[in-house]
């Protein structure tokens, strides 16, 4: 697996997005449920704002997907795939969104998610799921069974972030399958 090609894994998509800019300024569509056919509709809009040096994740759901933008500042983005009967069980896969080059994110349920600010950076994401603490879960940003080259080698990191565990120290049974 190219580990720069996060569509590797199955269900991610990234999708090419396009600035119609003129004498004005631009505008870029972000969004459409349509490039998505067969997955729930997003049902929740957030926004990160995050300083250089912070790395959020890794975080996963066992039910939600997220679609990520980036309109600000550029960011390293790592993904793992954690369904235990998926193709590419226990692979990371990682690349850079850029506000340069515009692109959206699909992560489907089941694909821990992560991101390192290279610049003060906002990143704007919808959910199919509105809020759960009960969906809420975490993978070790620098578990070495990812080997994920991570840019930043002290990152800024929250408590919650500093303690999530290994994937070898996740309950198999506790992953979600891969429904492809």
């Amino acid at each position: 697996m190219n580990p720069l090609d996060p569509e590797a894994i199955p269900g991610v998509r990234r999708v090419a997005l396009t600035a119609h800019r003129d004498e004005r300024g631009a505008f870029l569509e972000t969004f459409r449920q349509e490039w998505f056919p067969g997955r729930p509709p997003m049902v929740q809009a957030n926004r990160s704002e995050s300083r250089a040096g912070v790395l959020r994740g890794l975080h996963f759901h066992l039910r939600q997907a997220d679609y990520w933008h980036l309109p600000r500042g550029r960011v390293f983005v790592a993904l793992a795939d954690l369904r235990r009967d998926s193709p590419a069980f226990g692979r990371a896969a990682w690349f850079e969104l850029d506000e340069e080059r515009p692109e959206g994110l699909y992560v489907p349920p089941g694909v821990a998610h992560g991101f390192c600010a290279l610049t003060d950076a906002t990143l704007t994401y919808q959910v199919d799921r509105t809020y759960d603490p009960a969906d809420e879960h975490g993978l070790a940003w620098d578990d070495p069974d990812l080997a994920i080259p991570w840019p930043v080698p002290r990152p800024t990191l929250s408590a919650r972030d500093r303690a999530n565990p290994r994937l070898a120290d996740l309950p198999v049974e506790s992953l979600p399958r891969y429904e492809a």
